[in-house]
């Protein structure tokens, strides 16, 4: 008889109410017979033991097909055969049973498996810490200073090591066929080889044809910072695993991008991101100037249309051009990627004129990555940010989920993009 066959046995959960009373009656009698909660000796150690062993026993039971001392059991063909201690790690710290054994050494139990020293929830736990920029030093002292739990470097980085497996087949994952928006961005984090050196992380974030954000793939790229060449290579992995078209790519400036974008995709809409070239631009002016300057750009950017944007920038160039003449320039050479979201309504340029949504990501790489300095190896990296890409945090802007009035930017899409909305579909 099985475990789940058993179950019937076993007295229902009580509700809140009586948890709650049995509860109070457990910390009145600990604090008058000072045993503290938790810690060696505690009274939620000594429960859970205590919780772990009847299960492990009741396993034992169904196994066998009989009680301790039963009649049943002469000549049934099994028997127990005593126990063994075992320290088990439990979010509640360490505690000890005894695993019991039968003669045939048949009996595997669930409740405790065999080779398994930390209960799941302690796993959960380490991986929820690692993702939230903790180092392996930092979980150790964090378990130990909570739960009195001691737990080893190298064991922590074993449990971490979990995700490489699903971080890989996520990674490798098969696309959709064509997505309506694509974002590109890149962030640089310190990675240890033969020597620390600045690596890009090429990060790409994708909105498909039911208006779903997710995080398409993450690649860390070689030293020498972001380039054109190195793109190209992300961009083809991302064809490769099933994406035949793109109609809208945003991206920052980088000088040859749009090239790579449309080797790749070559019928793709090339966005150049807002927020990247007003940064850019502020970096050619004076402080003294940013607030008119960066007036005078909003100006252009929300324009009803191409041709307002042209005049507001003609009136732009001519005030600042002697200044600021390389500011000017870089303007003039992204025109034509800077201008195709004007032709969109604004619930559509929300989306593709900024790249705030990789940015939004960046940033939880970088606060996760901030105290590290740098990370130990490439792996190390990649375990991290793939658990901040892919963790849903409560009461958060999360990167993934539906875009807000997507039927509405869908229908736009259709008129501008008929044909290919169309082939997706099919």
């Amino acid at each position: 008889m099985s475990m789940s066959e058993n179950d019937s046995r076993l007295p229902a959960v009580p509700d809140q109410p009586v948890l709650s009373e049995i509860a109070r009656l457990l910390v009145d009698r600990a604090r008058g017979e000072g045993i503290a909660l938790t810690g060696e000796g505690g009274l939620l150690p000594a429960l859970v033991a205590n919780v772990l062993q009847s299960g492990l026993n009741i396993e034992l039971d169904d196994h066998l097909g009989y009680a301790p001392h039963a009649v049943e059991g002469r000549g049934s063909g099994n028997s127990r055969n005593g126990s063994y201690a075992k320290t088990v790690i439990t979010e509640v710290g360490p505690v000890e049973v005894q695993m019991p054994r039968d003669r045939n050494g048949s009996f595997d139990p669930v409740t405790i498996p065999k080779h398994v020293r930390r209960l799941d929830g302690l796993s959960e736990q380490v991986i929820s810490l690692f993702a939230k920029g903790m180092t392996t030093g930092d979980i150790q002292t964090h378990l130990f200073e909570i739960y009195g739990t001691e737990i080893s470097r190298e064991t922590i980085s074993k449990i971490t090591d979990a995700v490489v497996g699903e971080m890989n087949l996520w990674q490798n994952r098969p696309l959709d066929r064509v997505y309506p928006v694509v974002l590109i961005d890149a962030i640089v984090i310190k990675v240890r080889d033969a020597q620390v050196a600045n690596r890009p992380v090429y990060v790409a974030i994708g909105v498909n044809m039911d208006g779903e954000r997710d995080v398409l793939g993450m690649w860390l790229g070689p030293t020498g910072g972001e380039g054109a060449k190195q793109w190209m290579t992300m961009l083809t992995d991302l064809r490769n695993r099933g994406i035949a078209d793109v109609l809208i790519v945003c991206c920052d400036g980088l000088k040859g991008l749009p090239d790579a974008i449309r080797t790749t995709w070559p019928h793709a809409t090339v966005q150049t991101c807002v927020v990247h070239l007003v940064r850019n631009s502020l970096r050619y002016a004076s402080k003294a100037d940013w607030g008119q300057i960066t007036k005078g750009l909003r100006a252009i950017y929300t324009a009803p249309n191409i041709e307002a944007a042209t005049l507001e920038f003609d009136a732009f160039a001519d005030r600042w051009r002697s200044m600021y003449p390389a500011m000017i320039l870089s303007w003039e050479n992204s025109w034509n990627e800077f201008v195709p979201f004007l032709e969109f309504p604004v619930e559509l340029r929300r989306i593709v004129y900024t790249t705030n949504a990789i940015e939004s990501l960046n940033a939880r790489f970088r606060k996760a990555v901030r105290h590290r300095g740098h990370f130990p190896n490439e792996q190390a990296a990649m375990k991290v940010l793939y658990l901040v890409a892919t963790t849903r945090r409560p009461n958060r802007e999360n990167l993934v989920g539906r875009i807000a009035r997507w039927k509405h930017i869908l229908n736009t899409l259709t008129v501008h993009y008929g044909d290919r909305i169309e082939a997706a579909t099919k």
